[in-house]
């Protein structure tokens, strides 16, 4: 049995099926490129000539150089007509590609339910299609739709498919799990009983309806297969495909196969995030290996016990798959959470000493209040400078007011007073925004740009808000998290209150409080941070 498992990546194609994912050629060009470096050996593209994206793409992709091979997908002939007038396998072949993925029947019920036809024409069908496709010099892959549906029906059926595309020359035969309902054992047994009757290289495809396409991937390949189908992030038709953002790194840190070059995986990460910013598709944070919460550590014990040693708690090395490890401050968390978090953001906290023990009932406290510091390091960083007596307040806030009006004549306008004093001067300032949250930032960026022209390089790049105690409706306490970014750095900010505007203005604040403390602590002298407390013992 080969040690070597060949990634066939069809995230442009099957992966473009699922809800709310579209792609436009430029899209799937960059996917496809950023699938190349990561060394995918086939990646799917599309359906040539079906629409106007896929034909772009097949017309581009030409201009580059490819160590993947690019492949097209199709059906086979349509029943009663020969393969050699067939459009869809005549654009195959004009798609100018290495390498061709049919689709073709291998389940009774679909031959005369959706097909309409006999299972004597389906099996001439998918022998004429492949012959056809290997006579201009394309590799080729016959995707048994529906197979282990097929054979638990009709065995006999099913096999006779396999074997017609043997007989016509395919390069794999790829068995399909098409509605996702097949179970890992009955996946192994099947593979195995069909494997010694077949010669050509096999190949697995599976659909996550049943929450198993991963397990009867890596059951598949422990039973002969060469060749796993999936997609990044599992993106597909209804629950999704096989996540190969799952398999390829259990398959191969754990199961002892090869799939990429050590360096490669170590991107995996790199490309699952790009992948999913390209489709503007949120990432869940606790996707295995390449979520941001794959590695993250919040229960006071796992910590103190992974500071110790990272086994204790992490099946692998966050960085083999280019993730990292993340410590947690929560109500949950211990000494050794806070001594960790402070240690990552450049803070050094003596353990034997009080402040530190207040400091962690201060965020517990913060916390029951309905707080977040998981998602908001620099309202936490905030918060120990606080704590630690290393603070030097940019400006300091007096008042607000925020005037709302609607009339018959016009939409809602908003306008903010902001009222600060910066070195003993008082200052006020009047702005209009789109809303009562933009005209505050933009008062409150008109009051401060003299003092500090760095505002103008920093901006709102994101703002949640979540309603904390629904039951108490409009009066309902509120979370808003804010989060900013300049040319270099993005942060997050938390504030929490029944109001959302308070809310809004406390993480507001505290965004352009750390962006100011964060710059002046960069750009001052060792002299100078040392006098005013910003250097660590």
């Amino acid at each position: 049995m080969s040690n070597v498992i060949s990634i066939f990546d069809t995230t442009l194609r099957d992966g473009t099926q699922g809800e709310g994912i579209s792609l436009s050629a430029d899209d799937k060009i960059k996917i496809a490129r950023k699938l190349d470096a990561f060394g995918a050996h086939y990646i799917e593209g599309g359906i040539p000539g079906s629409n106007g994206k896929d034909i772009e793409f097949f017309k581009r992709v030409k201009s580059y150089a490819w160590n993947a091979k690019l492949t097209a997908f199709g059906s086979t002939r349509r029943k009663q007509s020969l393969a050699e007038h067939d459009t869809s396998l005549n654009r195959i072949i004009e798609a100018g590609v290495p390498a061709a993925t049919l689709v073709g029947k291998s389940w009774d019920f679909h031959v005369h339910t959706a097909l309409q036809t006999t299972l004597e024409e389906n099996l001439a069908m998918i022998s004429d299609s492949i012959a056809y496709l290997k006579r201009a010099q394309m590799e080729v892959m016959l995707d048994a739709e529906h197979f282990f549906d097929g054979y638990k029906h009709n065995p006999e059926y099913a096999l006779a498919v396999l074997k017609a595309a043997q007989e016509a020359g395919a390069d794999w035969i790829v068995m399909c799990d098409t509605n996702g309902g097949t179970l890992p054992n009955e996946i192994g047994r099947i593979i195995r009983e069909i494997s010694t009757q077949v010669q050509v290289k096999l190949g697995i495809h599976t659909h996550n309806d049943c929450e198993l396409a991963a397990a009867n991937t890596l059951v598949a390949v422990e039973a002969g297969v060469t060749q796993i189908q999936g997609t990044m992030n599992g993106y597909g038709e209804r629950c999704g495909n096989a996540n190969l953002c799952s398999i390829i790194p259990t398959l191969q840190l754990k199961m002892g196969y090869s799939c990429v070059k050590d360096e490669q995986l170590q991107e995996l990460t790199t490309v699952a995030r790009y992948v999913s910013e390209i489709a503007n598709v949120h990432m869940p944070v606790n996707q295995p290996y390449v979520g941001n919460a794959a590695f993250a550590h919040k229960g006071g014990i796992h910590v103190s016990a992974i500071l110790k040693d990272s086994r204790t708690y992490e099946h692998i090395q966050p960085e083999l798959v280019g993730n990292k490890q993340r410590v947690l401050v929560s109500e949950l968390a211990g000494q050794s959470n806070v001594l960790s978090k402070a240690q990552q953001l450049g803070y050094e906290l003596d353990a034997s000493k009080p402040e530190t023990r207040s400091i962690m009932e201060r965020i517990k406290e913060l916390e029951h209040q309905g707080y977040q510091f998981e998602g908001a390091d620099a309202s936490l960083e905030l918060l120990l400078r606080q704590a630690t007596g290393q603070t030097e307040e940019p400006f300091a806030f007096e008042s607000f007011k925020i005037l709302v009006e609607k009339s018959a004549q016009r939409s809602v306008v908003s306008e903010a007073i902001v009222k600060l004093n910066i070195d003993g001067e008082t200052i006020y300032t009047a702005a209009e925004g789109n809303g009562p949250v933009n005209a505050l930032d933009n008062a409150l960026r008109k009051a401060l740009i003299r003092h500090y022209p760095y505002i103008e390089e920093m901006h709102l790049s994101d703002y949640k808000v979540r309603v904390l105690d629904e039951n108490d409706t409009t009066a309902a306490k509120v979370r808003v998290l804010i989060e900013s970014t300049d040319s270099q750095n993005a942060w997050s900010t938390v504030g929490v209150s029944s109001n959302v505007i308070e809310a809004s203005w406390e993480a507001l604040v505290d965004s352009i409080r750390y962006a100011l403390i964060g710059r002046e602590k960069r750009q001052l002298t060792p002299e100078r941070k040392e006098q005013i407390g910003l250097v660590n013992h």
